[in-house]
């Protein structure tokens, strides 16, 4: 494949667990700035995909290039260094620890000369942490320890000190699950803001959430791509609705 401005370009991708190809020859493309949304049936192999992405599972065979890069075969802390960032269905943050420390030990250390010589940045990580705590909705929050924040706040913050180490690409697994309302639409709003300079794959089962947030949609089911497009195209098409009226 010849070089693209696809952020991620992923071909003919296949994972096998056992014989059962749990992806199964997937092709899919994102732009730089997307916020795509991917939904389909349990067991459409929704997480696996994110999963081969960041490099937590190894693929059987296909690509996965990230701005031109393969990624294929390279470890999962090298992904993360390449500017790809995960965040998982339970979220690990540091319950005992202030919303602040949880953010600083998020920042990227070691990275070029400096991180190597043990030089700490300290203006540098506060402006970061003032301004990915903004952007999350917790600079009120700074100084309160992390156990005692919202079930919601515990996510943002998650996502937060995903954004301490500015990815390119940020994947995000059911991220509105057991939130309230507002909640819901202030991690809407969170994502769109969060999307204006970074790549977004978000897998979510919420419907009017999902039509609130994604630019495209991609349904998958049994590991392949059964639709791709904006929402409303996607709802309409008599393949997808068979998928989920059948389940």
């Amino acid at each position: 494949m010849s070089n693209t401005d696809f952020v991620l370009a992923i071909e003919d991708l296949t994972v096998s667990f056992d014989g059962f190809k749990a992806i199964d020859n997937l092709n899919l493309y994102l732009d730089r700035g997307e916020l795509r949304v991917v939904i389909g049936p349990n067991g459409a192999g929704k997480t696996t995909l994110l999963d081969l992405i960041c490099g937590k599972t190894r693929a059987s065979a296909g690509s996965i290039k990230f701005k031109n890069e393969e990624m294929t075969r390279l470890p999962e802390h090298i992904r993360v260094r390449a500017g790809i960032g995960r965040k998982f269905q339970t979220p690990s943050i540091y319950e005992n620890l202030s919303v602040f420390k949880n953010l600083e030990v998020s920042f990227p250390r070691g990275r070029g000369v400096f991180g190597a010589l043990g030089f700490r940045c300290d203006d540098e990580v506060r402006a970061k942490v003032d301004e990915v705590a903004g952007m999350i909705g917790l600079a009120d929050r700074l100084d309160m320890e992390a156990g005692l924040l919202s079930h919601g706040q515990k996510q943002w913050l998650e996502i937060g000190m995903l954004l301490m180490q500015d990815p390119e690409l940020l994947m995000l697994d059911e991220p509105i699950a057991g939130m309230s309302a507002k909640e819901r639409e202030l991690t809407a709003e969170l994502l769109l803001r969060i999307c204006r300079n970074r790549s977004v794959i978000v897998i979510e089962h919420d419907m009017e959430f999902v039509s609130r947030i994604a630019h495209k949609v991609t349904v998958m089911h049994q590991g392949k791509i059964l639709a791709e497009g904006p929402m409303e195209k996607v709802q309409a098409d008599p393949k997808v609705i068979d998928v989920y009226l059948g389940h």
